[in-house]
């Protein structure tokens, strides 16, 4: 088995995107997904999922000229976790998508 996440969604906010040594980009951004279906009694449930996606190089580059807000855009990479410890001491988990593959869709 591989580690492999495919998703079609729409961008939550502006990508972040930061410049690092060398000129290497990485870019952040939230992607929504949309799951819709209907309870026994017919009544319509939508659910919205948020996943956090990250993405270097050249496919930071290609979010950076490209996606904006709203903008439906698939993407394909893997699943990662990692800590980190906040402003506070609180250690904190989050679970990302590392893209290799983006793909323009919509307007």
């Amino acid at each position: 088995m591989k580690n492999r996440v495919q998703l079609i969604g729409h961008v939550g906010q502006e990508p972040e995107i930061k410049n690092l040594e060398a000129g290497k980009k990485v870019a952040s951004l939230s992607i929504a997904t949309n799951e819709i279906y209907y309870k026994e009694n017919g009544d319509k449930v939508e659910k919205t999922e948020w996943h956090r996606v990250t993405a270097w190089g050249k496919t930071a580059e290609i979010i950076e000229k490209f996606v904006t807000k709203g903008k439906e855009i698939g993407i394909e990479g893997k699943l990662t976790n990692r800590s980190y410890d906040d402003k506070d001491g609180v250690k904190r988990y989050v679970t990302e998508i590392v893209a290799n593959e983006i793909l323009l869709l919509g307007k």
